[in-house]
C-alpha cells in the first residue's frame, strides 16, 4: 500500500475495503482483473457513473476505480452490496467464490494447499505459537508488531489468511499432527491477559486431541538442534513429503530424500528432549492457572 494509499485510509476506513493485490502473483491479478472488468461492464450497461455507484454502494470513488480496474481485491460484503445495487441477481455476489481463492497471500495459499494434502506434520518454534495453533488475538498481535509496520488492512488479511488455515483441524480422516514449542515462547507477553489466556486455552484444547502431540522444550533443556531455527516436515500420502529449516539449506523448503532425513533426525530428537504430551499439557494449565 503507498502512502498516498494509507493516508486515504486513515481519512475513512469505509474507503478500503479490500486488499492488494501481489505484483508478482499471477493467477490472482488475472482473476482480480477479470471481476474487476465484470463489474464495471454490468455498472456501464446500468448506466452508472463511478460516483453515483460509489454513493449507492457507500464506499470512495478512489475505491471503485481501483477494484474495477485489477488493483485491489474486494471483500465480500462490497459484491454483495454491487449486486443489489446493479440489480444483478445473484451474479456479482457469485465471485465471491473466485475472490476467495486469491484473497491471501500466494505462500499462504501455497501452504495451506500443502497442508491440506499432508498426512503427517511436524512444526518446531522457537520463536513464537505454531501459526497452526494461534488464536486470532495472538497472530494479530505477532503482526501488529512488525517492522516497517503493516497497515492495518494487511494485518486484517494476514490474521484471516492464518486462520483460514485452521481448517486442517475438520478434515476426515484427520492428519497426524505433532509441535514442539519452546517454554519461553509460552511465557514471553504476547497480548494482554484475556489474549493469553485464550491462548492457552487453546493449546489445551488442540493438544488433547487424539490425532495431535504437543510438547514443550522446557527450559531446563540442555542444547539441542533446534536452536538454530523452525524446523517444518510435511508428510504425504504417496510416501513423498517437504521440509524446511531455518538453520539449513539457506532456509528454502526441500523435497530432496537426503536433506529431508537430516531435518527428520533433528525433529526426532527434538521431539525426544521436549516434555512428553502429558507433562505438557500439565505445564500450559499451570501457566493459564498464573496468568
Amino acid at each position: 500500500m503507498s502512502v498516498s494509499d494509507e493516508a486515504a485510509q486513515a481519512g475513512t476506513e469505509t474507503d478500503e475495503p479490500g486488499w492488494e493485490v501481489d505484483q508478482d502473483d499471477d493467477w490472482a491479478l488475472a482473476v482480480i482483473t477479470t471481476v474487476g472488468r465484470q463489474l464495471r461492464l454490468r455498472r456501464e450497461a446500468a448506466e452508472m457513473r463511478v460516483g453515483d455507484f460509489a454513493q449507492a454502494v457507500g464506499y470512495g470513488e478512489d475505491l471503485v476505480y481501483k477494484i474495477e480496474s485489477g488493483k485491489r481485491i474486494p471483500r465480500p460484503e462490497y459484491l454483495d452490496m454491487a449486486d443489489e445495487v446493479l440489480n444483478a441477481g445473484g451474479l456479482i455476489a457469485a465471485m465471491k467464490e473466485d475472490v476467495k481463492k486469491v484473497r491471501y497471500p500466494k505462500k499462504v495459499r501455497d501452504l495451506a494447499q500443502m497442508e491440506a494434502r499432508a498426512v503427517e506434520i511436524g512444526v518446531y518454534e522457537c520463536s513464537s505459537i505454531a501459526g497452526l495453533l494461534q488464536t486470532p488475538a495472538y497472530a494479530r498481535a505477532l503482526f501488529e508488531v512488525r517492522q516497517p509496520p503493516y497497515s492495518v488492512d494487511e494485518v486484517d488479511r494476514l490474521v484471516a489468511a492464518r486462520m483460514a488455515r485452521l481448517s486442517i483441524f475438520d478434515r476426515s480422516p484427520a492428519p497426524s499432527l505433532s509441535f514442539v514449542v519452546e517454554e519461553a515462547v509460552l511465557r514471553r507477553r504476547v497480548g494482554g491477559t484475556m489474549e493469553r489466556k485464550q491462548q492457552f486455552e487453546r493449546l489445551l484444547e488442540v493438544g488433547r486431541l487424539n490425532n495431535v502431540a504437543l510438547q514443550v522444550m522446557p527450559l531446563s533443556s540442555v542444547a539441542h538442534p533446534g536452536m538454530s531455527g523452525r524446523i517444518e516436515l510435511l508428510k504425504f500420502e504417496d510416501g513423498t513429503a517437504v521440509g524446511r529449516s531455518d538453520g539449513a539449506f539457506n532456509g528454502r523448503p526441500t523435497s530432496d530424500p537426503r536433506q529431508l532425513r537430516i531435518l527428520d533426525l533433528r525433529y526426532g530428537t527434538i521431539r525426544a528432549q521436549a516434555l512428553p504430551p502429558g507433562e505438557t499439557l500439565a505445564l500450559i494449565e499451570k501457566l493459564l492457572g498464573e496468568t
